[in-house]
C-alpha cells in the first residue's frame, strides 16, 4: 500500500500574510508587483519540493491604500511567466465566476495548462461584496445562493469548453492534408439558467484534461458546490476539533455526490512563524503584532460584520446582537469563523483585531520547526487535513525558513516527498487521475 503523503500548496501574498508585513525593515513595500519578487518565492517553494502554489485574488481593491501593499498582478498573467521560471510546481490562479464569462476564462485556464505542461490550477470564487459588483455595474451583490447557482452553470459549462476537443482530435496528417478530424469536435451548444455558449473552445484539450479545481468557500451552499466539482478545497479552520468535523463533512457530502472521496484534498491554512527557539518565534510574532495598525484592523472588521463605521470598541467584545452567519450575503464562512473565534476565546476587539492580522482568520502558530511540525503531524493523521495551505507571515523569509527547517522534518518523519521525480502534471501531484472526456465516453 503506497503511503500516505501531505500535500503542501504555498499561498503567496506580496510581503507576508501578516497585514503589517510590509513595514519590517527586510520587506520591499513594492514587491506586489515585481516579477522577480514572485520568482524568487516560486522556485523557493519548488526548492520545498511543494505541490502547488496559489494566488489570491478579486476584481476589486482589496484593502484601503493606506493599510498595506494593495496593487496585485492578475495572477493568470502572472503564472504564465512563473510557468517558464519553474519545473514542477503546480500553479493555482484565483478567478470568479461572478465577474467572468465561461468562455474566455476556459480558454485562458486551458491556455495557462499548455504553456506550463500540465501544471494549472483554478481556485473558483463567487466573489462576495458590493464593491466588487458596483465595479461591473451591479448597484449591489448577488445573494449567496444564486452566486452559486451561477457557479454551478459556469463549471458545468467549462467542463464541456474543455472536452469539446477530443484528446486525439489532432491527426496531423501531412500526407492527406488533414490536420484535424472534425468528427471529434464537440460544440457545447450550452443553454443554462445563467450562460448560453454555442461553440468549440479554441484551445485543444490540455495536458490534464482540465485544470485542478480548487474551492476555498465553507459556508453550506459553498461545501455543497465543493462535494460536486472540488478536487482540492482551501480552507480556515481554529481547531483540531473543527478541522475534523469539516473534514468528515465534506467527505461524506463527495461520496453522496457519487465521487471517491479521496479525490478531494482538503487543506486548511496555517500561517507558521518559525524561530530557532519558541522564543524567538514568539518575539518575531509579536513585533509583527506591535506594527499592526489598529485603526485599519477595526474599520476592516466592522465591513466583514456589516457594521456601521465607529460601531466597535477596541477594548470591549463583539456586540451581543450580531446577526446569524445565515443572514449574512458576503463572505459567510468567514464571518462565522470571526464571530466564534471572538466568543470561544471572549477577546476583546482589540485581541481579535491581533489574532486576524496575520492570517484573516486562518491557524496562526509561531513555534520551533519541530512544533510546527508536530501541529501539521497530529492534524494529517488525526483526520483533520490531507495537506496544508502554507502561508508565510514575511516572505521571502517566511516561506525559506519553513522550506529550509520544517520540511527536512516532515521528510525525516516520512510525511513529505524527498523530491519530485518524473515529470507530473499537477493533477498526478495531488493523486488524481486525468478525467476522461465527456463526449468521448458517452459515444463510446
Amino acid at each position: 500500500m503506497t503511503q500516505r503523503l501531505l500535500h503542501l500548496n504555498a499561498f503567496l501574498m506580496s510581503t507576508g500574510h501578516h497585514e503589517a508585513s510590509w513595514r519590517l525593515p527586510e520587506s520591499d513595500p513594492y514587491a506586489s508587483v515585481d516579477l522577480a519578487h514572485y520568482r524568487e518565492l516560486a522556485r523557493i517553494a519548488e526548492r520545498g519540493t511543494f505541490d502547488s502554489l496559489f494566488l489570491a485574488d478579486g476584481p476589486v481593491l482589496f484593502s484601503d491604500v493606506g493599510q498595506r501593499p494593495s496593487g496585485v498582478l492578475e495572477p493568470l498573467t502572472l503564472l504564465t511567466a512563473l510557468a517558464t521560471a519553474t519545473e514542477h510546481i503546480g500553479l493555482i490562479a484565483t478567478a470568479s465566476t461572478s465577474y467572468n464569462s465561461p468562455y474566455n476564462l476556459a480558454r485562458r485556464l486551458a491556455s495557462l495548462d499548455h504553456v506550463s505542461g500540465g501544471r494549472a490550477g483554478w481556485n473558483i470564487v463567487t466573489t462576495a461584496g458590493s464593491e466588487a459588483a458596483r465595479n461591473f455595474g451591479l448597484d449591489a451583490e448577488p445573494v449567496h445562493a444564486s452566486r452559486y447557482e451561477r457557479a454551478a452553470d459556469f463549471l458545468d459549462v467549462a467542463l464541456k469548453l474543455w472536452d469539446s476537443w477530443e484528446d486525439d482530435l489532432i491527426v496531423a496528417d501531412k500526407a492527406a492534408g488533414v490536420w484535424g478530424d472534425a468528427r471529434k469536435l464537440h460544440p457545447p451548444r450550452h443553454r443554462g439558467p445563467y450562460f448560453s455558449v454555442e461553440g468549440a473552445l479554441n484551445v485543444p484539450r490540455s495536458p490534464q484534461g482540465y485544470p485542478l479545481l480548487v474551492q476555498a468557500g465553507s459556508s453550506e451552499n459553498g461545501k455543497r458546490f465543493a462535494a460536486r466539482y472540488a478536487e482540492a478545497v482551501f480552507t480556515a479552520q481554529q481547531t483540531l476539533g473543527d478541522a475534523q468535523d469539516f473534514y468528515a463533512d465534506l467527505k461524506s457530502r463527495t461520496a453522496r455526490e457519487g465521487r471517491d472521496p479521496g479525490h478531494i484534498k482538503v487543506l486548511p491554512g496555517i500561517v507558521p512563524v518559525v524561530g530557532s527557539t519558541e522564543a524567538e518565534a514568539l518575539r518575531d510574532a509579536r513585533v509583527l503584532e506591535e506594527h499592526i495598525v489598529y485603526e485599519h484592523g477595526l474599520n476592516r472588521l466592522e465591513h466583514l460584520l456589516n457594521l456601521p463605521s465607529g460601531t466597535l470598541d477596541l477594548d470591549a467584545g463583539l456586540p451581543a446582537d450580531l446577526p446569524p452567519d445565515s443572514a449574512v450575503e458576503g463572505s459567510r464562512s468567514r464571518y462565522a469563523l470571526v464571530v466564534e473565534l471572538a466568543e470561544r476565546e471572549r477577546l476583546t476587539v482589540r485581541e481579535l483585531i491581533g489574532r486576524l492580522g496575520g492570517g484573516r482568520g486562518h491557524l496562526t502558530f509561531a513555534g520551533t520547526p519541530e512544533q510546527v511540525a508536530d501541529t501539521i503531524e497530529e492534524w494529517f493523521r488525526q483526520g483533520a487535513a490531507d495537506g496544508f495551505n502554507i502561508m508565510p507571515a514575511v516572505l521571502p523569509s517566511g516561506l525559506g525558513r519553513f522550506v529550509d527547517h520544517v520540511v527536512p522534518i516532515l521528510r525525516a518523519r516520512g510525511l513529505f516527498r524527498t523530491e519530485y521525480g518524473p515529470r507530473q502534471t499537477l493533477r498526478e501531484r495531488y493523486g488524481l487521475p486525468r478525467p476522461a472526456n465527456q463526449y468521448a465516453s458517452a459515444l463510446a
